[in-house]
């Protein structure tokens, strides 16, 4: 994958670019998991990996192609899930198959379809449970005393 430079002043049309070659190579890897006999069977697959390249694009903070420690402590913090140095690094460990100490994108699907269930694929997979809800908009409902504990 080619590397993008974000102090290199090249502006908006290098980093378009850039997207446009990251994305592309992220769907590569899609393709090949939609062909793969092991994961076709599931229906929904195609929804699954546009979901996670979208999560995965967003979480590489550094632009590298991969997440590596402070990607994944972002993600994590984002998630109200904080971990230490030593748990992010053994979070890591769990999937990373190329011993880079990071974890690339076809790593990430792997994990995220299949059958172990690490720690960080629970955080991501029960995200939604760990969003505050929403406060109500508008005046407050009307009460009378009848209506207090």
């Amino acid at each position: 994958m080619p590397t993008f430079n974000p102090n290199d002043k090249q502006g908006g049309k290098a980093f378009g670019e850039y997207m446009a070659k990251w994305e592309s190579s992220l769907d590569e890897i899609n393709k090949e998991f939609l062909e793969n006999e092991q994961y076709n069977s599931d229906e929904e697959l195609p929804q699954k990996l546009g979901e996670y390249k979208k999560k995965f694009i967003e979480c590489d903070q550094d632009l590298s192609g991969d997440l590596n420690i402070m990607d994944v402590k972002y993600m994590l913090e984002k998630l109200g899930q904080a971990k230490t140095h030593l748990e992010l690094k053994k979070m890591i460990k769990e999937v990373d198959t190329t011993n880079t100490e990071a974890i690339n994108y076809r790593d990430f699907v792997r994990m995220m379809l299949g059958p172990q269930s690490g720690v960080l694929k629970m955080i991501l997979m029960f995200e939604a449970f760990g969003k505050t809800p929403d406060k109500p908009k508008g005046p407050p409902p009307k009460r009378d005393l009848s209506s207090l504990p």
